[in-house]
Order: C-alpha cells, then sequence, then structure tokens
C-alpha cells in the first residue's frame, strides 16, 4: 500500500480525520499556561525577595568575589559597600567584557551565548509574528485559543506560502548569525591565546601526548620524538602504590586534627567548668592546671580495624605513628621509583620554545606506530589533570571509550520512559475522558488540573534532566579521559543529544501524541498512518513548551540568584560537620564552579526548541526569549559576584554550542516538509526540500573549513606573534587603520555623507554583524581586546623548583600537610603543637582559634596568617 492509498483509507476509516483537526477536549492550553504562570511568578518573586534579604547577611555565598581573599585583588568585582542593592548598580555599570579579563574566556563566551540565542529569538518574533499569526489566525481551521495562531489552525493551501517563504528568511538569518558567531570566536580565540600573558604560560607551551612508547619517557630521546625545540619532558606513568600511601597520608593528617581539636575543646570545657567550680590557684585555668586522670580521661581513643581485638588506643599518638609510616614509605617508594617497560601504558607532557612551536607538534604526527603518542592536548593546566587515566594503554582507552559510548547510549534511550509518562501527564484532562479509570480525574477542581497538566510536568522534567549531566560526567571520567576539560566536552556532545531527543522529540510526541493516542493504536499495524498523525497533532505540544519556559524562565532563573541549596548546605556542614580550622577554611574558599557540558546543551535546547517551532508556533519563540533573558540576568549576577569556574575549555564549549543549533533548523524543516506533504501543497513543499538540501551543504562546508581553525592555531599567526617585538605596540597605526576603515557598509555610509552619530550608532552596529570577515578578523580582535580593557596580566615567570614539579604526578612531588590546629585560651594547642614537632611533624596553631564560648574561628578577613594558604600558581 503507498502513501496516498493509506491516506484515501484513513480518510474513509470511521469518517475521517478531519475531527483530529479540533482541538481534544480538556486539552491544556491558555487555562494551563496562567495556572503554571501565576504559582511560579510569585515562587520567583519570593525567591528573589528573600535573596535580597540574605544576600546581606551571607557575603561568602552572594558576593565572595568582591572581596574574597583567594581571588587576586585585580580580578575582583568592583562593590562600593555590602548594602541591599549595590549589586544593581554593579550590575549596570560592569560590562561582561569585565568577565573577560577577569574570569576566563568560557564564562564570557557563555554570557555571549545566552544574548546570542535570545538575539535570534527576539529577530523570530520580529519576522514570524506580524506575518504567521496573522496568517494561521485566518487559515480557516477550527481551532481555539493559542492554537488558534498555531499552523494547525491553517486549511487555506495558499497560506503555507507564507510559511515557506517565511523559513526560508528566518532560517538563512540563523544560519548567517552561527558562521558570523563562529568566525568571530576563531578571531577571538586567536588573538586571546597569542596575547603575551597568555602565550607566555606554561600551559600554552606544552602539549599532552598520550600512549607514549618506552622510549619517547627518555630525555634522551626528546629532540628525536618531538624536534629540536622541545625544552623539557614530563614523564608519567603508573604510581598507584605511592598514589595510595599519599592519600592515605593525606586522610590521616585530617584524622589527626580531627581528634586534635577534640581534645582541644574537651580539655576548654573541661578547664571552664572547673573554673565556675572554684578558681585555680594563680586565678587562671590552664591546661597544665587539670589532673592528669582528667588529661587521660579526655584524650580520644579508638580500636584500630586492623588489631581491633589489642583494645583502645590513644588516637593522636597512633596517627602520629602511623603518619610517620606512611612517610617512610613514600620517600622509599619516591627514591625507588623508576620508569619501567610501559607497553604504551603512559604519557608524556612535552614543553616547547614558544606557543608556536606547541602548536605546529600537537598538528604533526610524532610517530610511525598508530596509537603511539595520541590523542594529544594543548593548553593543559596540572590542575585539571585526571592521573590515573593517564596510564591506561591504547587497546584499553578504546575498549573504555566503545563501553561509556554503549553505557551513555543506553542511558538516553532509556530515559524515554519516564520522560513520555511525563508527556502523558500534560495531556491529563484527554486520558481522564478517554480511559474510565482515570475519570475519577474529571472529579479534581480545574486549578488542579491545571496544576496537573500545565505545572506538573516541566518541573518534572527540569528534576530528571539535571541528573543526567552528573551521570554522564561520572561515566566519562571513569572511562579514561585524561582531563576534567576533555570529560566536560564529552558531558555537552551527549547531554544535547539527551536534551534534544528526550527533553524535546520524545516529549514533544507523547504530548502531542496522547491526543490521538487511540487513533495511533489502532493502526499501530500500519506505520504508513504515524506520520499524519503527528503531522496534525505535534504542533499542539507547543503548549508544554510554552508552559517549560516559564517555569523554567521565572523559578529557575530566581533559584539562580538565590541558590539556597548552597547556602543551606554551607550553613549544614559549617555548624555540624566542619570541626577543624582546615575544613572551615576549605568550606569558605571552595567558590561554586559552573559545568559547562552541563549548560550549554540545556540553553542550546532551549534555542532548538524555539528555531523548531518558528514556522509552526511562533509564540513559543517570544516565550523562549522572555525566559532566556531572565536566565541571562541570573547568570550574569552570578558570574560577577560568585562563581569562579573550574575549568575552562578555551572556547571549544561555545563552539559546539553554536553547531548544535542547527539541529533546531533540521528539525523545523523536517517538520515542515511533512505538514506540507500531507496537505499535499507542492510549491511550499519544493522551497522547503530545497532550502533543507541548502542546510545540509551549508553545514558541511562550514565545518570543513572552519573545524581546524577551531581546533588549532594557525602557524603563520602563531609565528608573526612570537616574532613580534616586545616594546611594539599591540597594532601599528596602518594595521589598526586597516582594522577599522575596510568595511563595505561604512564606506558606503561615508560616500552617502551620512552623520557621523548615525555611522557610529547604527552603521557600525550593523557593519560589525554583517562583515565578520572585517571585525572578526585577528587584527581587528586583537584591537577589540584592548578596547575598554587591557590584559594587564603579567607576564608569568617560574622559579626551577615550580618548572621541574609543574606536570609531575603530585604522588611524587607532595610534602607532609601541616596540621593545623586552632589556638586555645587554656594553651593545650601550644602544647600539641609542641608534641606534634617533637615527632617531626609540622604544625601551627596560628590563623584559627577558640573563643570564650568554645567557638572555632579564623582568620578569613587576612589570609597571611593562615598557614596552609598558598597563592595559587597560573600555569
Amino acid at each position: 500500500m503507498d502513501f496516498h492509498t493509506a491516506m484515501s483509507n484513513l480518510s474513509q476509516a470511521n469518517g475521517s480525520l478531519d475531527a483530529m483537526d479540533a482541538k481534544p477536549k480538556g486539552s491544556a492550553s491558555l487555562a494551563a499556561i496562567v495556572s503554571a504562570f501565576v504559582p511560579t511568578w510569585v515562587t520567583g518573586v519570593l525567591f528573589v525577595a528573600i535573596f535580597i534579604v540574605v544576600r546581606h547577611w551571607y557575603p561568602n555565598i552572594y558576593s565572595p568575589r568582591t572581596f574574597a581573599e583567594n581571588i587576586p585583588e585585580k580580578d575582583r568585582t568592583p562593590s562600593a559597600d555590602r548594602s541591599y542593592f549595590n549589586w544593581v548598580h554593579t550590575m549596570r555599570k560592569v560590562p561582561d567584557k569585565f568577565i573577560l579579563y577577569h574570569q576566563s574566556l568560557d564564562a564570557y563566551l557563555y554570557l555571549r551565548f545566552l544574548r546570542t540565542i535570545i538575539f535570534i529569538c527576539f529577530v523570530g518574533c520580529c519576522l514570524t509574528w506580524p506575518i504567521l499569526m496573522p496568517v494561521n489566525a485566518t487559515g480557516g481551521g477550527s481551532s481555539t485559543e493559542l492554537d488558534r495562531i498555531g499552523i494547525g489552525n491553517v486549511k487555506n493551501e495558499g497560506h503555507f506560502y507564507a510559511h515557506a517563504v517565511m523559513a526560508w528568511i528566518f532560517f538563512g538569518f540563523v544560519m548567517f548569525t552561527v558562521a558570523r558567531e563562529r568566525l568571530w570566536l576563531i578571531g577571538l580565540r586567536q588573538a586571546w591565546t597569542l596575547s603575551k600573558p597568555v602565550a607566555k604560560r606554561l600551559s600554552s607551551r606544552t602539549v599532552l601526548f598520550l600512549s607514549a612508547p618506552r622510549d619517547a619517557l627518555d630525555e634522551e630521546n626528546m629532540h628525536r620524538y618531538f624536534g629540536e625545540s622541545a625544552l623539557r619532558i614530563w614523564p608519567a606513568t603508573k604510581v598507584e602504590e605511592l598514589d595510595d600511601l599519599v592519600s592515605s597520608r593525606k586522610s590521616k593528617i585530617e584524622q589527626l586534627e580531627a581528634a586534635e581539636m577534640a581534645l582541644i575543646r574537651k580539655a576548654y570545657r573541661e578547664a571552664r567548668k572547673r573554673a565556675k567550680q572554684g578558681p585555680s590557684q594563680n586565678g587562671n585555668s590552664s591546661y597544665d592546671t587539670l589532673p592528669d586522670s582528667v588529661k587521660k580521661t579526655i584524650r580520644p581513643k579508638h580500636k584500630p580495624i586492623t588489631s581491633p581485638l589489642d583494645g583502645e588506643v590513644d588516637t593522636i599518638e597512633w596517627l602520629r605513628e602511623k603518619i610517620k609510616e606512611d612517610e617512610t614509605k613514600i620517600e622509599d617508594a619516591r627514591k625507588a621509583y623508576e620508569i619501567g617497560e610501559t607497553n604504551g601504558a603512559a604519557a608524556v607532557f612535552v614543553e616547547f620554545t614558544t606557543c608556536a612551536d606547541a602548536q605546529q607538534a600537537c598538528q604533526q604526527v610524532a610517530s610511525s606506530n598508530l596509537l603511539a603518542l595520541g590523542p594529544r592536548y594543548t593548553n593543559v593546566s596540572p590542575n585539571e589533570v585526571i592521573w590515573s587515566n593517564l596510564t591506561i594503554s591504547p587497546a584499553r582507552r578504546i575498549s573504555e571509550d566503545g563501553t561509556a559510548l554503549v553505557i551513555v547510549i543506553a542511558t538516553i534511550v532509556l530515559w524515554s520512559i519516564p520522560s513520555g509518562l511525563i508527556g502523558l501527564i500534560s495531556n491529563i484532562s484527554y486520558l481522564a475522558d478517554t480511559y474510565e479509570w482515570l475519570s475519577f480525574l474529571k472529579r479534581l477542581p480545574s486549578p488542579l488540573m491545571g496544576l496537573l497538566s500545565g505545572l506538573i510536568p516541566p518541573l518534572a522534567t527540569s528534576w530528571l534532566s539535571k541528573m543526567v549531566p552528573n551521570i554522564f560526567r561520572y561515566i566519562f571520567k571513569s572511562a579514561g579521559s585524561p582531563t576534567n576539560t576533555v570529560a566536560e566536552l564529552r558531558v555537552q556532545k551527549w547531554y544535547y543529544i539527551f536534551q534534544v531527543i528526550q527533553v524535546f522529540l520524545v516529549t514533544a510526541v507523547f504530548s502531542g501524541a496522547a491526543a490521538v493516542a487511540r487513533e495511533l493504536m489502532k493502526r499501530v499495524q500500519d506505520p504508513t498512518s504515524v506520520p499524519e498523525l503527528l503531522a496534525r497533532q505535534l504542533p499542539k505540544a507547543s503548549n508544554f513548551y510554552l508552559t517549560y519556559f516559564i517555569v523554567q524562565g521565572t523559578t529557575s532563573a530566581a533559584d539562580n540568584l538565590l541558590n539556597y541549596s548552597d547556602l543551606l548546605t554551607y550553613l549544614f556542614y559549617d555548624y555540624f560537620f566542619d570541626k577543624t580550622p582546615r575544613q572551615k577554611f576549605a568550606r569558605y574558599t571552595s567558590m561554586k564552579g559552573i559545568a559547562w557540558g552541563k549548560l550549554f546543551p540545556k540553553f542550546a535546547n532551549f534555542a532548538i526548541i524555539a528555531i523548531a517551532y518558528s514556522c509552526i508556533a511562533p509564540l513559543v519563540l517570544g516565550f523562549a526569549a522572555a525566559g532566556l533573558s531572565l536566565y541571562y540576568f541570573s547568570y550574569r549576577y552570578n558570574l560577577l559576584f560568585v562563581i569562579q569556574p573550574k575549568i575552562d575549555t578555551k572556547g571549544q564549549a561555545y563552539t559546539l554550542a553554536l553547531q548544535h543549533l542547527l539541529t533546531g533548523i533540521y528539525i523545523a524543516e523536517l517538520s515542515l516538509l511533512g505538514i506540507f506533504s500531507l496537505r499535499k501543497v507542492t510549491s511550499p513543499l519544493v522551497l522547503i526540500a530545497i532550502l533543507f538540501v541548502i542546510t545540509i551543504l551549508y553545514n558541511a562546508l562550514m565545518n570543513k573549513y572552519l573545524t581546524p581553525l577551531e581546533h588549532f592555531l594557525p602557524s603563520d599567526l602563531a609565528t608573526s606573534a612570537e616574532e613580534d617585538d616586545e616594546t611594539a605596540p599591540l597594532l601599528s597605526p596602518v594595521e589598526e587603520g586597516q582594522a577599522h576603515t575596510t568595511s563595505r557598509i561604512q564606506r558606503l555610509g561615508q560616500r552617502a555623507h551620512i552623520p557621523e552619530t548615525v555611522v557610529e550608532r547604527v552603521l557600525e552596529p550593523i557593519a560589525r554583524f554583517f562583515e565578520p570577515q572585517v571585525f572578526a578578523s585577528y587584527k581587528s580582535m586583537r584591537s577589540w581586546l584592548q578596547d575598554g580593557g587591557s590584559l594587564d596580566e603579567e607576564i608569568p615567570e617560574y622559579t626551577e623548583e615550580q618548572l621541574q614539579k609543574a606536570y609531575l604526578n603530585p604522588a611524587l612531588t607532595a610534602a607532609t600537610p601541616l596540621i593545623w590546629i586552632a589556638r586555645d585560651p587554656i594553651g593545650v594547642s601550644k602544647n600539641e603543637v609542641s608534641e606534634n614537632e617533637q615527632h617531626g611533624l609540622k604544625a601551627s596553631d596560628e590563623g584559627a582559634w577558640l573563643d570564650e564560648e568554645g567557638k572555632l574561628k579564623w582568620s578569613s578577613q587576612d589570609f597571611d596568617e593562615v598557614p596552609i594558604w598558598k597563592q595559587s600558581i597560573v600555569y
């Protein structure tokens, strides 16, 4: 049976499928949207009000970037005071570019990505609303409420020309915007990477080679494998036993500090109790005045796991002995350490003379062995390395990669079950009318039904999707990713697929198909009828995403500001678990990070949904723009005041996100092809088919020519940047002139004698957008980096000791941590510091103390007094 015969038979069966065009009884629409909007708006306003109040009380949670000692002073966000609304002034005055200079490239690009997709949605509204909404409303259909301005209301064939033409205009604009941003990012990355403070960093001149053969780990073979420009190598081989010993020593140090603090607190409480009962001989309580029996009683004791039958031992003395034993074992292991046969289960970091040399080495083939010295990575910082994953053999790495992909794909597929159930709930009214065993739902109050169909599904979808990136991240880190950055980029690639399939397609199909579930089941044996049902019902799933954007844009964006989970976690651990100065210090200074692999796909999917519905249900574009704007505001606050990114992909995450936006165009074009073919409108169908082919060609050509520039620096630029005179200006007058006078649009404005004000405010922004080949060039981006700010970082200089240890496994270099305890009024800490030093363990009671009430305090206002504080080295 061909498709048209099936269509004819379906139109005759049970009357006609025209009845399906009518809106299902009880289908969620305006009432559901209002039901979702009111409680989420109230919740959002409440969250913001609470945020304004508690922000003033807990600056270390809500504005650490304005004062924290672990943030260099030059990188702190300017803030006049800590009044309730001073942050509003800072948000208004400080530009996004401040984040580029004082945080990271990714942080700035994330905000730019949000601005870009907001801009796409806004332009989409300006294009589609004045044309497609009236066309849909007058399309001759019988839809009501919000469905009337969707494509499902169009019956007149001539109206579909508007959708086809608008698809050409809007999708062409989106493709141009994506291409423009990719070109702009290439220029920015080149200018950023080759700026002197960045290019002179050790990580910019170092390449990580995985699967290194044994000979490549020897310094005498360095030039044979890596060329004459190689300066230094750091081999990475298996040191599992040594790593376990170092971890054990660190754990015992923390246990010893906890035991010492328990002793100090007990002694101080005992001294205070005795002081209340009667003054001591000299009028002052001290540890020395306590009876020996009391001193012995208050000392912490435990039964060792290794010998529980021997009875209890003094915990402090036992830990001191065990730490010294670990120290001895560590020193012996380090002395005996040598590189044996690796069989490819090793890696090597190679420092090169210049950034250009490192880029060339990363691009060339270093070995005739198929699996040797690859993959390779540049700009790897030592603190992002997953050391245990460097010493994996090539065969095992390939096997683990394959296993990880299988698990991830299975997770995506199996997630359809809960996502599908959520989609069914969004049309619960129709299900209650259709299935008798659900008829009790019809007796629920209308507002409650509106909440069930309009609010619960988006909330559940959001909650479920939050779990996935953490699962993916664990999988990829366990499966051999050499660095946290590599793992995060893999999370981004696959979480994007998850978002599109589960949050969009599966939920949309179930949400739209719930109203025709009975018809779908009747035709399950005739798959040719399924496309018609999907094409007729899929547009109605837009109601689900209208409420989804409302929930996300109000409640979730406000939650980003309030950040109550971090606040409650901090208070809970601070009061109940953090009992040592080190724990207090770590909790206070561990600033909130940001997961690029989670956020970029989430908001790329926002844009994909908006683009996919742009010609089917244009109203979605407006809701998406509003929700994304609220998100932009909340993340801008967090990046200025709260967040310290732990991972920097050097713009790779933004590149992936831009490429992912094209998925929205493909889905939209396929949907229009399906709708036009089912409605048998030939000319619009041909127009969209041609556009679909053009989109494929555009995507292939853009990836072919831009991908190499997005992954590597051109050798000519890298070499010329290295050859620049240190004292030369950033741009010579000739270059600067070329960067700003070759725009055709600006030249046309000058020839037309347009006023200078109009040129600056109108023509220049237009020229910057439509002529990326001029304004996104390397020279222009170098100038742009200096416009309104400067990369005034000092060029990094490293000591020989720092260079020798930079890329060595910490198990080979880590020293025994200093034991940090709090000073107390009766002198217990001084006694314990002295005893620890007698055992050969460094200890200090500076920078922390017990107050008169016995509460632990530390020098949070002056890190110079904190004995374990060290300024981090920028590699």
